[in-house]
């Protein structure tokens, strides 16, 4: 976050005015959210529906170039034969009959092995996957990026990665179909192939697949983390050339094609991105690549900006007490809880100061200590009070929809001004900080999209998509989720 602009939140205060009355007519954002589904399939963990390759999967008929008959290797070749199938029944249906073809090369190296040239590069130290459109090819590191995924997020992650490569190739096969010229920039190719691999998912968590699986629930919270892992840093400009996106960016690209298909996907256009990107340049006088220390002034500053944020609702601010997140019943959240007997917040500050650290590179954000950065324990500390805005006018606290719905208002309070701000309110969200809501949103027990008790809506997907409609609209926190 940065300490010298100020959040322009006087979007919050105009759904709370009226906040308990639904608003009728207001156009759904893309994707419906359900406590109970993702996008209207019933929410499914993998106990029910273990995510990853099926048992009983029919053999693969294609072979990679320099292959090495490794797990890997056929695991890339497996998800490639599900994208065939895939894009073969869907290119035609929605793209005006034409027809997909094949990929003209398959490739497989080992970045630690011995280099080949493709796509005029040497792949000695290349840790990637790459489509090249010179040959038609598709290529991927089976040595060190491959079990690297697998390791961190499950075998389903290294489908996610093919799809994305092989959502370039259907972008170079569609041309203009899909929008793509010589001069489209990175960014847009980028946002369309995370939207072509989200389509490819709700096919397979449609059971259409004959190869994998997914869950709805846990299986695809790995998947949007591995969107996240493979981001580009905070700080990056989305108008430079090889820029890919934000995780913020790159998870909304999947669920629009997850949600809506590919013809969506083939809408996405430099206009439409350059409305809603939120990769940018840090600003010259950001310190610490927008990180500020949770500390007591900042705590302060964060009061400031939450009070204006929500002073026309007419609710009563509530407090912020360092006390170790107990609440006087004895009740509690950590490390942030709303205690409603006496209208307070009360926080763990030495716990939000670990999850306030941000993450090293290599490191994925919450797990085993690890912290995710400032913004996610300030929208821990948001999402408690906006507890007390709900319980001012009398909505329910204790249920998914209280989870849904605080997950939006906490968006809503993200959402950022474009202009100077003054001394009485002077923090504002900086490049990346809107990946640290994720990262935490995904995280088995997100806060932001949790209720009083402390219980998150099922699905990360949901949980996202409802901080995204509050960032985006905030009156939609009312319509949606009352």
């Amino acid at each position: 976050m940065r300490s010298y602009l100020t959040l322009a939140l006087a979007a919050v205060a105009l759904v709370l005015v009226s906040c308990a009355q639904a608003v009728p007519g207001v156009p759904k954002a893309e994707g419906d959210v359900d406590p109970g589904t993702v996008a209207g399939l019933r929410v499914t963990n993998d106990n029910e529906v273990p995510s990853g390759p099926k048992q009983s999967a029919p053999q693969v008929d294609l072979s990679a170039e320099n292959g090495d008959n490794s797990s890997m290797d056929a695991l890339a070749l497996a998800a490639l034969a599900d994208l065939y199938e895939y894009w073969t029944e869907r290119m035609p249906a929605d793209f005006d009959g034409q027809k997909f073809t094949p990929l003209a090369r398959l490739v497989s190296y080992d970045s630690k092995g011995n280099s080949l040239k493709l796509c005029q590069t040497n792949t000695a130290g290349l840790v990637n996957a790459f489509y090249c459109s010179l040959d038609d090819s598709i290529a991927w590191d089976r040595g060190v990026l491959l079990p690297e995924l697998s390791k961190q997020f499950g075998k389903m992650s290294i489908v996610t990665v093919l799809a994305h490569e092989t959502g370039h190739a259907v972008q170079f096969k569609l041309g203009g179909r899909s929008g793509i010229t010589q001069a489209t920039k990175t960014i847009v190719k980028e946002q369309q192939a995370d939207c072509y691999a989200g389509a490819f998912f709700r096919w397979i968590a449609d059971g259409k697949s004959k190869r994998f699986q997914i869950s709805t629930g846990e299986g695809l919270n790995k998947v949007l983390a591995t969107m996240f892992f493979i981001r580009d840093p905070a700080g990056t400009d989305a108008n430079k050339q090889g820029a890919h996106g934000l995780a913020w960016d790159r998870v909304f690209g999947f669920q629009v094609g997850f949600s809506d298909g590919p013809k969506r996907c083939a809408r996405m256009d430099q206009e439409e991105i350059d409305k809603r990107i939120s990769e940018q340049k840090f600003a010259e006088d950001d310190t610490g690549r927008g990180n500020l220390p949770l500390n007591a002034e900042n705590l302060r500053k964060l009061k400031v900006s939450l009070d204006e944020a929500f002073k026309q609702s007419g609710v009563t601010p509530p407090q912020l007490k360092d006390n170790g997140s107990r609440c006087p019943n004895g009740k509690a959240t950590e490390p942030a809880a709303f205690c409603p007997e006496d209208n307070s917040v009360v926080l763990d500050l030495k716990k939000l100061a670990e999850i306030a650290k941000p993450p090293k590179r290599d490191q994925e954000p919450g797990e085993d200590g690890v912290g995710i950065g400032d913004f996610a324990a300030f929208a821990e500390v948001a999402s408690r009070y906006t507890m007390a805005v709900q319980k001012s006018v009398g909505l329910s606290l204790d249920d998914e929809k209280a989870g849904l719905r605080t997950a939006c208002l906490t968006g809503a309070w993200a959402r950022v001004a474009e202009k100077p701000g003054t001394q009485e309110n002077p923090l504002r969200i900086s490049p990346g900080d809107l990946d640290e809501a994720v990262a935490e949103m995904l995280m088995g027990k997100s806060l932001i999209a949790a209720d009083i008790n402390g219980n998150p809506v099922k699905a990360g997907f949901a949980r996202v998509e409802a901080f995204r409609i509050g960032h985006t609209n905030a009156k939609e926190c009312t319509a949606r989720f009352s």
